[in-house]
């Protein structure tokens, strides 16, 4: 693009955040509006490798069908305690707390400090984090296990347990739910979010944009 172009761009963009900020919504959630054909989805899901195969027909049967999907993703909006489920037919291979593959994404509200963010991915690689968005999500390969993730998450956040402590809590409380025992941690969100949590940051280009353009007409 030459410059007028980079400029228009950037003004579009800009006029669109503006009008997000005063209608208050922070951002777009255009799938949400919309919904599958469910036979559409099963011909799809039916090709898919069994792991996340078997995951998408529960998630289908829990929370019906997604708002958007494509060969490989199914997506929901806003389904039961999640901003948003990403199951995906592509396997991640994770070995904590035990080898396996992660292929379910999920997300709640959450703004993370930017100072906890380290401490979040030393306990799980799987740990998301959208600081401008302001969600906290986790990816493994069952709800539960997300469940579990986001608690202890939360836990380091508020600093109720360190790293280790966490990791070896998921290790036992995973152990306790693969065996049907008693495994509360990974069965429910144990924190609410209450207000905003986008983080749009601070503008800090205007100040270079004035100067170079003050440059750029000096040289004229």
């Amino acid at each position: 693009m030459d410059t007028p172009q980079r400029l228009e761009a950037l003004a579009r963009t800009k006029a669109s955040a503006l009008r997000h900020e005063v209608t208050g919504d922070g951002g777009t959630e255009l799938g949400a509006r919309y919904v599958v054909n469910p036979d559409e989805v099963q011909s799809l899901v039916d090709a898919w490798p069994q792991a996340p195969r078997t995951t998408a027909e529960r998630l289908l049967t829990r929370y019906g069908p997604p708002n958007e999907v494509t060969p490989t993703k199914l997506m929901w909006y806003r389904n039961g305690p999640w901003r948003r489920t990403v199951l995906t037919a592509d396997e991640i291979v994770h070995h904590f707390p035990t080898t396996h593959t992660d292929f379910l994404s999920q997300y709640v509200d959450y703004r993370v400090p930017p100072d906890a963010c380290v401490d979040l991915l030393r306990f799980d690689g799987s740990v998301l984090i959208d600081r401008t968005a302001g969600e906290l999500g986790a990816r493994c390969d069952s709800e539960a296990m997300n469940i579990l993730t986001l608690n202890l998450a939360h836990d380091i956040v508020t600093g109720e347990r360190d790293v280790a402590g966490a990791r070896e809590h998921y290790a036992e409380t995973a152990a306790a739910y693969h065996l049907g025992r008693p495994a509360p941690d990974a069965e429910r969100l144990r924190f609410a979010v209450e207000g905003p949590t986008a983080d749009p940051d601070e503008n800090v280009m205007a100040a270079a944009l004035a100067h170079r353009a003050a440059e750029k007409m000096k040289g004229e």
